[in-house]
């Protein structure tokens, strides 16, 4: 079973935050694929279903975003899923708003949550799919920045990434990290019929 986590801040205050763009693409699959969450036995809300053919578990930790290791942790331990079988979905300050960026490992780049699952599952061997929402303007605080909502004018370009990357994962789950890597990890839009689909 591959385990798909969206990272993001529990709560009304913080849905459509930039932090948050995480949650929208695993609930947008979940969704598209009929997959209900709800809570379960750990810091996290769930479901299970089925995406190009391989059997998933969608995550959307309730830990907020620096404590995110002890949920994914949980998971793992419930599922008895590897890292290797784990995709990470989170906010990129340093992609451009729209930018998707997949890799099978690396560092946390500064971003917290991956810092605490690299932390809690002592590697950092597992794929992350980042989404790019910009830098704040000079003078504003990062912290205020990604904890704000996207500006409406921005909404075009948020919903098409959220979208492509939905597609990006259902590519990789067909045919293998590598190839979903040479089609998004640059901005262009995905072959024509591309996209989540249910088998």
């Amino acid at each position: 079973m591959r385990v798909i986590a969206g990272l993001g801040n529990p709560g009304e205050e913080y849905e459509g935050s930039r932090h948050n763009v995480g949650f929208l693409v695993v609930a947008g699959l979940a969704d598209g694929c009929g997959i209900r969450l709800s809570a379960g036995r750990g810091d996290f809300m769930s479901g299970v279903g089925k995406i190009a053919g391989t059997h998933v578990r969608f995550v959307m930790p309730l830990t907020y975003m620096n404590g995110s290791g002890r949920a994914i942790a949980q998971v793992l331990e419930e599922t008895g899923a590897t890292p290797d079988e784990l995709l990470v979905i989170c906010d990129d300050v340093d992609l451009p708003l729209g930018q998707l960026r997949l890799r099978g490992s690396g560092s946390a780049g500064g971003h917290k949550g991956l810092s605490s699952i690299i932390e809690r599952l002592s590697t950092e061997g597992f794929a992350r799919l980042r989404l790019g929402v910009g830098r704040p303007p000079d003078g504003d605080e990062m912290v205020d920045f990604v904890l704000d909502r996207f500006a409406d004018t921005e909404r075009p370009d948020v919903d098409e990434m959220v979208s492509r990357a939905a597609a990006a994962v259902e590519l990789m789950l067909r045919d293998g990290i590598g190839a979903a890597m040479t089609v998004f990890n640059r901005r262009t839009d995905p072959p024509e019929g591309e996209g989540p689909q249910e088998d």
